[in-house]
């Protein structure tokens, strides 16, 4: 696979617009489209300025201002992403919702974290730093932040539509469909336990 498109196709599988409606799913029912727009915007520029400084500082990043290796983060973001696939196999949308907490006073910051910016997705910006031209890996970050907030947006709209007559069934086709992909997320977190290992030997 071209290694854009490779690159691309990494981030939207760690951003999972389908896990990530979950993870809004009370915002999405309260919050208008308006309000829901821009709460989500403003999230989508904190992540992608933190996506864009790990993908030009790379490794650098972690061994000369962290001291640390960047295998050491490979290994812990991989048992982080596989957990939270595991609680939500097992455990639905409640898994994902804890995560977020109940205080809404700092909405966009806490969509952007832990949600958007975590350990797959830094990985994901520092792999993509290294494999692609840095316009490249800007291109790739910013179209996958892009594509995933039109996807949010078209889910925000089909709920306001059949909310009234079936929000009952949406939400559990949402939840479904949630548990099928934290399977790839669950493995995309192994593989990024194996790169560790392998990096680290």
């Amino acid at each position: 696979m071209d290694p854009f498109l490779k690159s691309l196709t990494l981030f939207l599988v760690l951003f999972n617009p389908f896990l990530m409606s979950i993870y809004l799913l009370d915002l999405i029912q309260d919050l208008d489209r308006g309000t829901f727009f821009k709460v989500l915007f403003r999230a989508t520029l904190i992540s992608g300025s933190v996506f864009l400084v790990f993908a030009w500082g790379g490794d650098a990043i972690f061994t000369d201002i962290l001291q640390v290796q960047f295998s050491s983060f490979l290994i812990f973001g991989g048992i982080v992403i596989f957990i939270i696939a595991l609680q939500m196999m097992f455990t639905g949308s409640d898994a994902i919702k804890k995560m977020r907490g109940g205080d809404p006073a700092h909405l966009s910051g806490s969509i952007a974290m832990p949600f958007m910016i975590g350990p797959g997705t830094i990985s994901a910006s520092v792999i993509t730093g290294t494999t692609l031209s840095y316009p490249l890996a800007l291109a790739a970050i910013i179209l996958s932040l892009i594509l995933t907030v039109l996807m949010l947006m078209l889910l925000k709209y089909a709920f306001d539509i059949i909310k009234v007559r079936n929000a009952d069934l949406l939400e559990r086709y949402i939840d479904i469909t949630g548990r099928a992909s934290a399977l790839l997320t669950g493995t995309i977190g192994v593989q990024m336990i194996l790169q560790g290992i392998h990096k680290a030997l």
